[in-house]
């Protein structure tokens, strides 16, 4: 799961099936936009190691959309 954006009191979060509105309550108080996170016994916590993959996937990407070759 993917926190897309906050909305109040909520997180957006995209799912495989779908988009799931999730309080911002039961997330970690360090959840941020973009950031991977799971359900583990009954918490939802942030998978760093994931997100810090995804994000510099998406850097790279950029990256080579804007010239740089050398990714």
């Amino acid at each position: 799961m993917i926190i897309d954006r906050f909305e109040g009191e909520y997180a957006v979060v995209e799912t495989e099936s779908g988009m799931i509105d999730i309080e911002r309550s039961k997330l970690p108080a360090n959840a941020a936009e973009g950031d991977v996170i799971e359900l583990c016994g009954g918490a939802y916590v942030v998978n760093s190691a994931e997100t810090a993959e995804r994000r510099e996937k998406a850097a790279s990407r950029l990256r080579r959309l804007m010239g740089n070759a050398n990714d």
